[in-house]
């Protein structure tokens, strides 16, 4: 199997100028339309998958005035125009993800909260549900209070590969670690809690995160995730990245930014500091080489952007 490399930390500049340097823009762009709605905007979709039959997108919907949010199920009607699916959950949840374990769904988001401590504001945690399709899920397991981003993934000896994303004394704006579980009954809140980090990827003023885990033909693992950082003047800067991951030994690749705001096509913003920000929602590996990658773009709108498939090299 391939040895992964790494050669340290880098910062959001640097990733994004090696992504500008490489030359590796999108070959397709797509932005996303949706109706049955009303007028709000759909944003931090996930890929497409499978459900009865039919193609879904799960996709953040709100005003584009609030931060009260819903996940919706959409399908592709006749025109091209997504439509929310029909006799499906409509869950009050932010940020939409999913994978399958043991041919289960598992369908997760962010719930947010009132803040214990700090009055008029909001703490957030990420909850799963399973079932064996949209309309028979059950929520099963919530994770830390004020944990984003954390990811399933089954691995290829059938154990589960846990994402974790900590933040404060552990894990400062945000970084990723690494556990295991030998089943989803054997997810815990210490288990999530102890997850040891992987050290050397974000700066401190940094942050990041995991969107989507794929499970390579080897057994490595392809993370789909995002860095971010603020300016000088408290703006947002999101981008979308990869790495690879071996579950075995916790080896890791350097993270690779694969896209930016301007390889999309232009559109609003929820506000001016959030313009600059591309949420990874999901990828479909297309088997010529190519990926479509799924987003959300300036907290606003939908797209898809197709480009070289960032883990192919890793399975050869």
């Amino acid at each position: 199997m391939m040895e992964l490399e790494n050669s340290g930390v880098k910062s959001c500049a640097v990733l994004l100028e090696q992504y500008r340097q490489s030359g590796n823009k999108p070959l397709n762009t797509e932005k996303l339309t949706f109706a049955g709605i009303g007028g709000k905007d759909v944003y931090n979709i996930t890929a497409p998958f499978l459900d009865d039959g039919e193609t879904v997108v799960a996709g953040r919907v709100e005003s584009r005035d609030s931060e009260q949010s819903e996940i919706v199920f959409f399908v592709r009607g006749s025109t091209g125009v997504w439509v929310p699916k029909r006799n499906t959950p409509v869950l009050t949840l932010q940020d939409p993800f999913h994978t399958r374990i043991n041919g289960e769904l598992i369908l997760g988001g962010v719930e947010t909260f009132p803040h214990p401590h700090r009055e008029g504001h909001l703490g957030w945690r990420t909850v799963f549900y399973r079932g064996a399709d949209l309309r028979r899920l059950n929520r099963f397991f919530v994770g830390p209070d004020f944990m984003k981003d954390l990811r399933l993934v089954q691995l290829k000896d059938g154990r589960i590969g846990v994402f974790t994303r900590p933040q404060g004394v552990k894990g400062g704006r945000g970084k990723i670690g690494y556990t295991t579980a030998d089943g989803l009954d054997e997810l815990s809140l210490e288990l999530v809690a102890e997850a040891p980090l992987l050290e050397g990827q974000f700066l401190d003023e940094e942050w990041g995160g995991c969107n989507e885990i794929h499970l390579l033909s080897n057994g490595l693992l392809g993370v789909l995730g995002h860095i971010a950082r603020f300016d000088e003047r408290d703006f947002r800067h999101y981008y979308p990245m990869v790495f690879v991951f071996d579950p075995k030994n916790r080896a890791f690749t350097d993270m690779r930014i694969i896209a930016e705001r301007s390889d999309f096509i232009a559109g609003p913003a929820k506000r001016p500091d959030l313009a600059d920000v591309v949420f990874s929602g999901g990828l479909v590996r297309k088997g010529d080489g190519t990926a479509d990658l799924y987003a959300g773009i300036s907290d606003a709108e939908a797209h898809k952007i197709t480009i070289p498939d960032p883990f192919l090299k890793y399975e050869r």
